[in-house]
């Protein structure tokens, strides 16, 4: 018997070294590993750490000739400006209410149709609307804005000639009209993204086991009731990764849409603070400020991210960290 436990103990222990003697740095197997990952490493650290230096301008008057080290130091006086400004407070809600609005209107579309492309027995035609909707996706904004703007235009768009010859109505200048801005913004963005976000869906869902949904029919539950106790629970976090990710961009918003659909007499409802910070920083050379404006808008985000994660925890028992 002792012998027998010795045996199996002695088995044990050559298992584990085996099993360990491959964690260990290897010149042969690992360097190559390592020169691989040389490159990328170094263009992250370039591109993205090395320039956080440049946060620095935020406290300072920077002025371009005199560099960030020469130029002076004016403490927190960009973020007294900014916050002071009740122009700043106007994009900052119109940041916010237009993220809102996204997240309430956007985010459940790309589940609902991930839903119903799931339900589809045709794997052909599964793949082609799936390829289909994501396509929009790779289309640069500049080009998408310019579709919608013809789209739009009051004379010789497909909208209004729509509404003109179907129902006799006068044309809308949809692009100058306060009320319809945000709408677009919605309905665009909803089209050029839906369909990439449905694929993290899809890809949840093909990894929930197909036994549960034929457990469930033996115990005869119908569709929703499988798609409400299986389906929802099986994709809950991917949900919540993405749930996160776009709560904590609340205060930003993508530039290149907004500032290629929009003009002067939209402002009042679609200026945001990137484009706000553009005109500052590109156009009135405003530098320091802007730079305040965007390290604030981190540090914010930062924020967000973090206790959004932490209710994530909370309510669903899953979070990113």
């Amino acid at each position: 018997m002792v012998e027998n436990v010795n045996e199996t103990a002695l088995t044990m222990n050559k298992g584990r070294a085996l099993s360990t003697e491959g964690r260990g740095f290897r010149k042969g197997r690992d360097v190559p590993i390592y020169l691989i990952l040389l490159p990328g490493v170094l263009l992250l650290f370039v591109f993205n750490y090395i320039p956080l230096f440049g946060v620095v301008i935020a406290f300072k008057n920077f002025i371009p000739y005199k560099g960030i080290l020469g130029s002076d130091w004016v403490g927190l006086k960009n973020f007294e400006y900014f916050l002071l400004d009740a122009k700043f407070w106007q994009v900052f809600r119109n940041t916010v209410e237009i993220n809102v609005l996204q997240i309430v209107f956007g985010f459940p579309v790309p589940i609902l149709f991930a839903l119903l492309l799931n339900e589809l027995w045709s794997t052909r035609f599964k793949k082609a609307v799936q390829t289909v909707s994501y396509l929009p996706h790779f289309i640069s904004w500049v080009v998408a804005a310019g579709i919608f703007t013809s789209m739009l235009q009051p004379t010789s768009g497909i909208v209004n000639m729509v509404l003109k010859n179907a129902f006799g109505m006068e044309p809308i200048h949809f692009l100058t009209i306060p009320g319809y801005f945000r709408p677009i913004l919605i309905i665009t963005g909803v089209w050029k993204g839906f369909g990439m976000s449905a694929v993290y869906y899809l890809a949840s869902l093909s990894s929930i086991d197909p036994q549960l949904y034929e457990a469930a029919k033996m115990d005869g539950a119908g569709k929703l009731k499988q798609t409400w106790h299986i389906t929802l629970p099986g994709i809950k976090n991917i949900t919540i990764v993405l749930l996160v990710l776009q709560v904590g961009s609340l205060v930003t918003i993508g530039f290149e849409q907004i500032f290629l659909l929009y003009n002067p007499l939209l402002y009042g409802v679609g200026d945001v603070i990137s484009t706000y910070s553009y005109r500052l920083g590109i156009e009135q050379t405003r530098f320091s400020l802007t730079t305040a404006i965007g390290l604030t808008q981190s540090i914010v985000n930062f924020i967000l991210v973090y206790s959004t994660n932490r209710l994530a925890k909370k309510v669903a028992g899953w979070s990113l960290w």
